[in-house]
């Protein structure tokens, strides 16, 4: 896992291992004009034999709407859209229910089984482990390999969740609901008061899930690819 500065971008890479952990975060200006940036942009992540991505926010207070506008006009290309939702931590633990939830500091080969991305190496388990606090929860399934997962990080008030996933043959039966409830509760021991979690636009379940528990869209965010071809000595 590496990360680099250029002004007040961040460059972070992870082996390839999700576009979040390796892509640009573009927190404010980056030392250079726009399009001597993004040639430093091509090349660093080209060096560690990486596509180029830059990840952009819309629909809120100091989102980057010119970013996203200005990439485009030079033919960077939006590959995925998903949302942010916010909401209240304590009305996720009241939904509780007994659906015999394990919570874990480690992730194992079990919980692993059940996640959709293949192939975890190890800085792809370093990037699940990382975080100020971090939780793992299962249902036990059928076979060894659990029916229900879910992954919560505690940053202060915030309780981030992620990786909530539920075998097909069980759905329908409350498994997400329970394993988040599971996480916010513990997240509230922690001190936590506020949750959120990634939601992409055309999973209609996941956003009525999320929807039902309280929760509600802040803004979208996006990924956005580098052109094909080499890196040019500038635009």
């Amino acid at each position: 896992m590496e990360s680099e500065r250029l002004g007040e971008w961040e460059l972070r890479a992870a082996a390839g291992f999700t576009r979040r952990a390796n892509s640009v975060l573009p927190l404010g200006d980056p030392g250079l004009p726009l399009d001597e940036a993004l040639t430093v942009v091509r090349r660093w992540y080209g060096d560690r034999g990486l596509p180029a991505y830059v990840q952009t926010a819309t629909g809120a207070e100091g989102t980057q709407e010119l970013l996203c506008a200005e990439l485009e006009r030079r033919g960077w290309t939006r590959e995925v859209t998903a949302e942010l939702w916010v909401g209240g931590l304590a009305p996720v633990a009241d939904r509780a229910e007994g659906a015999g939830v394990v919570l874990s500091r480690t992730v194992d080969e079990a919980w692993l089984a059940r996640y959709r991305r293949k192939g975890v190496d190890e800085v792809a388990l370093k990037v699940l482990g990382g975080g100020a606090s971090v939780w793992f929860a299962s249902v036990p399934g059928e076979g060894g390999t659990p029916a229900a997962i879910g992954r919560c990080v505690v940053d202060g008030r915030w309780a981030v969740f992620g990786a909530v996933e539920v075998g097909p043959e069980h759905r329908r039966r409350g498994l997400a609901t329970a394993v988040m409830a599971a996480l916010a509760g513990r997240a509230l021991d922690e001190g936590a008061s506020a949750a959120c979690l990634q939601v992409e636009a055309d999973n209609a379940g996941a956003r009525a899930l999320y929807a039902g528990m309280g929760f509600a869209p802040h803004h979208a965010y996006h990924h956005y690819r580098e052109p094909s071809g080499a890196a040019p000595e500038s635009y």
